[in-house]
């Protein structure tokens, strides 16, 4: 919702900007996409390490 409404004010600040914005918005979108997916991959790999690590502790402490 604020997305939309700053979109506004930017139309009635500037209506070409505005236009603009809302064309390229789904573009740049897409191309930030396999950025994400990278960061979700990443962030997976790095728990499963931790997961690893951490593993050992937590058979000594009694699965707390």
């Amino acid at each position: 919702m604020l997305k939309f409404l700053l979109w506004c004010i930017l139309l009635v600040i500037s209506w070409p900007i505005a236009l603009a914005a809302l064309v390229l918005y789904p573009i740049v979108w897409l191309l930030l996409l396999p950025f994400r997916l990278v960061g979700i991959a990443v962030g997976g790999a790095l728990a499963l390490v931790w997961a690893v690590v951490t593993f050992p502790a937590r058979l000594l402490t009694g699965f707390r």
